[in-house]
This record gives structure tokens, sequence and C-alpha cells, in this order.
């Protein structure tokens, strides 16, 4: 991910090219999807305090979650599910049938990965004593809790492209054509729904080289989670030499942090624009501005923290590049002052944006 920014020249490049992408809900080229930890840690940023606290738990006791191969899948098989069951077939009675069936087929799907996240034995107690004993360790997921889990992980930010990529590679596609055709049949305008169709094919494909997301808000979270990915996954960082550095900076809880604010500032912003279309006084349009501009300020404090999150990804990232593994034990000592350095003014286990920026600009 190196290659998509520029950190080591100064804090304000990094927030203006994050707020960049934001802004367009789209970021250069195409990033790896969110691995199953990001994602979790995003997704915790939609739960209750208590459900959060025990996935954080959880963590730390190196208690995992089920993998389905990525939740990006589940989050595919949701929007498509949903878009089935959003098609109009009010005059299209011919297609009302296809479009039932799939849908129908798209919900055992994700049954089925529900019941793999939820109900798996090997992750989740299931016996009276090991139940028991997971609550006591404050570690112990209910039906509910897992259910509700499963819920948010359905929000894993996506791509558009990525989604649009695989209803094409699992057919999801050409059932579409099939359930339009059914369509033109009854209304006997076939070529003009093959137009309309076409042109929504050429919109979803369209501007295939960079990564494009529904909002800035869950641009924003894909950022983030990749950011927490390159860390997590560097062996520089993972190494044992870094233990203490790494248990200093949980870069878990600041992502969930950073998903629950960005989740909160979401639904308010939402809820002011719902305002906004039926507001018929002076008093409240100057509410509502009033409002939107407080808003703004804590949009540019997460900006801020992603940045953060950005910049201490590029410099471990960095730190992988320049040392190999050969090197790490000769070099261990070098490195330790970087990192540290980079840690040093960080809270309890959680991370700092002016720390993480001030820390950065010492090393340009």
């Amino acid at each position: 991910m190196s290659e998509h920014t520029d950190i080591g020249i100064s804090r304000e490049r990094v927030e203006e090219q994050v707020r960049r992408w934001c802004e367009r809900a789209r970021v250069d080229g195409r990033w790896p999807m969110l691995s199953d930890a990001s994602s979790v840690a995003i997704a915790a940023g939609l739960l209750d305090p208590p459900t959060r606290e025990i996935l954080a738990a959880r963590r730390r006791a190196e208690r995992s979650v089920p993998s389905i191969g990525g939740f990006a899948a589940a989050r595919t098989l949701a929007e498509e599910r949903a878009r089935w069951l959003a098609k109009n077939t009010k005059n299209k009675p011919g297609s009302a049938l296809v479009y039932r069936m799939r849908a129908a087929e798209l919900t055992k799907r994700l049954d089925r990965l529900r019941t793999i996240v939820v109900m798996s034995t090997d992750y989740y107690a299931h016996g009276v004593r090991a139940v028991r004993r997971e609550r006591r360790d404050g570690i112990h997921l209910d039906l509910d809790q897992r259910d509700a889990l499963f819920d948010a992980l359905l929000h894993t930010p996506v791509p558009r492209q990525h989604i649009g990529g695989l209803a094409a590679r699992t057919g999801l596609s050409v059932l579409d054509v099939a359930a339009d055709r059914v369509a033109g049949v009854s209304k006997d305008t076939r070529f003009g729904n093959v137009g309309e169709r076409a042109s929504s094919m050429m919109a979803q494909v369209a501007d295939q080289k960079d990564d494009v997301f529904a909002d800035r808000y869950e641009t924003l979270l894909f950022i983030a989670g990749t950011s927490y990915d390159r860390v997590n996954s560097s062996r520089v960082w993972r190494s044992e030499h870094f233990l203490v550095q790494r248990t200093q900076l949980d870069l878990a809880e600041e992502l969930t942090q950073v998903a629950v604010d960005t989740n909160s500032l979401h639904d308010i912003s939402t809820e002011l624009d719902d305002i906004a279309r039926v507001m018929l006084d002076d008093a409240t349009r100057v509410q509502v501005a009033t409002r939107r501009a407080a808003l703004e300020s804590v949009w540019t404090q997460l900006i801020d923290r992603v940045a953060a999150l950005v910049r201490v990804a590029d410099l471990v990232t960095r730190a992988e590049d320049d040392y190999s593994a050969t090197d790490v034990i000769q070099r261990a000592h070098s490195l330790d002052n970087r990192i540290d350095a980079l840690v040093s003014r960080a809270g309890n286990r959680e991370l700092s944006a002016d720390n993480t920026h001030f820390v950065g600009d010492q090393l340009t």
C-alpha cells in the first residue's frame, strides 16, 4: 500500500490525501480486501459497548471469530439480495417469480454463513462449564450477540466494483439478464429494457482502475482498516523484538473507536438530511446549519485520526522494506528506538493522532 501514499513528507499532505479520497469516495488504485481481523474490529463499532468489550477481551485472549473466507463475501451477498428485493415487479409479472427465487437462494446462502459465524462449536463454548468459564473470563458471546456481530459484518467496507465483480463471477449478472428478458417479453419492450440494462452495466464498470465506495464514511473506514492490516501483517511489527510496543499500541481498539465515531456521525448526518428535506421555518434551517458545522469539526478529527493510522502503517511498511528477516536481530536496537519514539506518547492502549503525527514529523 505504500505506493498509494507519500507519508514521510508532512502531516498536512497525508491528511489532505485522506480527505480527498473520502470526499471523492474513491481511493487511488485497487487495494486488497480487508482481513477478518480488521473487519471484526470495524463491525464492533456497530455493536453495543458490552459486546465490544467482550470482543476486545477475546482478541486479547487470541480467540477469533469463525472465518468464511473473507467477510467481503457476506457483504456482497447481502447487497445482491437487497438489489433483487428492491426490483420493481409491479409492471413485470413475468419476472416476479425469478426475482423471488433469486432472493430466496441468496437468503439461504447468507443463512449458511450466519450459521458458521454464530454456531461454531470450535470457536465458542457449548458446554455449561465451558460457558461459565468463558463468562468468568469475560470472553463469552451469547447467541444474540453473535447474531448482532454477523449483522454488523454485513456492513464490512467493500469497493462497489468488487461487489459487481463478484456478482458477475458467481453468475448473478446472467440471472439478472434472464429476469430482465422475462420482464421485457411481458411488457413487449425488449429492446428498451436491454438498452437500459446495458447503460446500468456500463456505469458499474466505469473507471475500474480505482476502488470506489458508497460514501465518504465507508471510504474512511476502509482506509483505516487497510492501515490496520498493513501493520498487523508486518513481520517486523509482529516480531518478538516489538512485544512491548505492541502491548502499548492497541491498533484494533483505535480502529473500533474510529468506527464507533464514524457510524455515529453518519447516523446523525442522515437524520439532519431528513429534517432538512421537510423543514419549513427559518429557525429550523439555522439550527440544522449550526449542527452541520459542528459535525464538520468531528469529521475533521476523524480524518486526523485515520491519517495518523496511515502514517504509522507507512512507517512500519518502510521498516519492513529496510530490514529483511535476516537483519532484524542485528538492527533491532536501531528499529526499537524508532518504534519507541512512535508510541512513547500514546495513551492508555489507544493511539493518539497528535502523538503519531508528532513522531512522524521527527522521522522525516
